[in-house]
């Protein structure tokens, strides 16, 4: 079966993962955070996915490079959000950890592709 470029990004792939393990934190959040920090984080979390997509349809390095930077962005947004809700007593320092880990390891592969991408 055919694949997208982005498909077999081991970046995107993880990032994808990550989507899946944010619903399922952000789920236990309060209900009233619904449609504020539950969703803020959500949107970040698609963000990041979906910029890493959208950049490897684009045919030029800057354009690659650009939507790279702005998928790393989310995921450092992400990172705040989720420190916020440790400050609210929304979840625990082992999930705190457990997604900073998670940040660590995507940011990696994040710098990778964008160096990848800005070389000349």
């Amino acid at each position: 079966m055919y694949q997208y470029s982005f498909e077999k990004l081991v970046v995107w792939q993880k990032a994808r993962e990550f989507v899946g393990f944010i619903y399922k934190e952000t789920s236990l959040f309060p209900i009233e955070e619904r449609y504020g920090l539950t969703n803020q984080i959500r949107r970040a979390a698609i963000s990041v996915v979906a910029n890493i997509a959208e950049g490897s349809s684009r045919i030029s390095r800057k354009d690659q490079a650009y939507f790279t930077q702005i998928a790393y962005s989310s995921l450092i947004e992400i990172l705040s959000h989720f420190y916020i809700a440790y400050d609210l007593n929304y979840l625990s320092e082992e999930v705190l950890d457990e997604i900073k880990y998670k940040v660590n390891d995507i940011s990696n592969l994040l710098n990778a592709l964008r160096n990848s991408q800005t070389k000349h």
